[in-house]
């Protein structure tokens, strides 16, 4: 067994369906995001909300359920979800069961309202959800550190609503893992947003499925083996926006995490993107400083699962920068087995670079102390 405390950089809430029409104001209730039961001939419970894609909340659990019971597990509803949902105290003793110390924690059902149209109710939702974190990890605040969700139509008011979140505790939000075609992420209008999360060190993340066009998975219609495939090419087009479009220049303690879209292709990125920039960056409108590449390594940390092709690319895209995570309770977590995963996985790594992997960066970009 390791000898050294574990960090999950990237797990999850799966909120209480009910919380989003409890906390929203009046006006959005009979809008508000809710589930129901037996969509479109389908068994099992969805969670809906205007025009985003019907998702089974059972995804939202499936940890530890082995691949081909996962059509059977889908069909279940929230009665069958474990007790952590609702209760931190259950949450803090799943942590202990996995032995990991403390966990940063991201929204689940929060991820497919990116891809809500109306601007207005998904800022209403974000709002509520904020609170309702806050009040969940109050029970223990070293061991449970939500992230927030910020929309950023509006660049003021999410400016305003970083700066509340963080007087609240909170150490990190979701921003689209991709933003519109018509407003990509380099224009001068969220200029302030970056500014904001620098001065902050409010480190901004790119989880996958969150790009303003939609999930990308769709449960009802196409092969999802196929879409889960190529979901982080987004973040990857996210993440050239930010270099070679000069906000990381701009920016220099601005803090990007590309959240659960794995690490081993980050090293052909950087690659790309040199040889790209080398050849080309006289024609692209933007002076550099350093190498994209550099930019990365500075600026850009990245969560994944059970990887381990990565550690083929260690030397290339550090310890330093990447940050393991169990994904509790996803279908794809490691948990209850996520000592042994690691034991297994990093076995010929040096006590330093495990150390840096599994506990001290995420320690560091989210300043952690257990």
């Amino acid at each position: 067994m390791s000898s050294y405390s574990i960090i999950s950089a990237d797990s999850h809430f799966v909120e209480p369906p009910k919380m989003w029409g409890e906390r929203l104001d009046k006006k959005f209730r009979d809008r508000a995001p809710h589930t129901v039961r037996g969509l479109n001939g389908k068994d099992g419970e969805f969670f809906v909300c205007q025009n985003i894609n019907p998702f089974p909340v059972a995804a939202f659990f499936g940890a530890g359920v082995p691949s081909e019971q996962l059509p059977e597990h889908n069909k279940k509803g929230m009665e069958a979800a474990p007790a952590s949902v609702w209760d931190p105290a259950a949450r803090l003793k799943d942590q202990d069961r996995d032995g990991i110390v403390a966990e940063v924690i991201y929204t689940s059902m929060g991820m497919p309202l990116y891809m809500l149209d109306d601007a207005e109710l998904r800022t209403a939702c974000f709002r509520a959800y904020n609170d309702w974190a806050v009040e969940y990890c109050s029970h223990n605040p070293k061991r449970l550190l939500p992230l927030g969700l910020l929309t950023l139509e509006d660049i003021g008011a999410a400016v305003q609503e970083l700066e509340r979140i963080a007087k609240k505790g909170i150490r990190g939000a979701m921003i689209w893992a991709e933003a519109p075609a018509d407003k990509p992420y380099n224009l001068p209008d969220y200029d302030p947003i970056w500014a904001a999360a620098q001065e902050h060190d409010f480190p901004l993340s790119l989880h996958v499925l969150t790009g303003r066009k939609g999930t990308g998975v769709d449960f009802f219609s196409g092969n999802l083996a196929l879409q889960g495939s190529t979901l982080h090419h987004e973040v990857e087009r996210s993440l050239a926006v930010f270099v070679l479009g000069g906000v990381l220049e701009r920016f220099p303690k601005l803090t990007i995490i590309s959240a659960e879209n794995d690490v081993a292709w980050m090293p052909y990125l950087m690659w790309r993107m040199d040889m790209i920039h080398s050849r080309l960056g006289a024609l692209a409108g933007v002076k550099l400083a350093m190498k994209p590449s550099d930019y990365i390594k500075r600026q850009v940390y990245a969560t994944f699962i059970n990887e381990p092709v990565f550690i083929k690319t260690l030397d290339i895209y550090g310890p330093g920068n990447a940050m393991w995570s169990s994904d509790y309770p996803h279908t794809a977590a490691t948990w209850p087995r996520s000592q042994d995963f690691i034991n297994k996985t990093f076995n010929d790594l040096s006590d330093n670079d495990r150390r840096l992997i599994v506990h001290d960066t995420a320690a560091k970009v989210y300043r952690i102390e257990a």
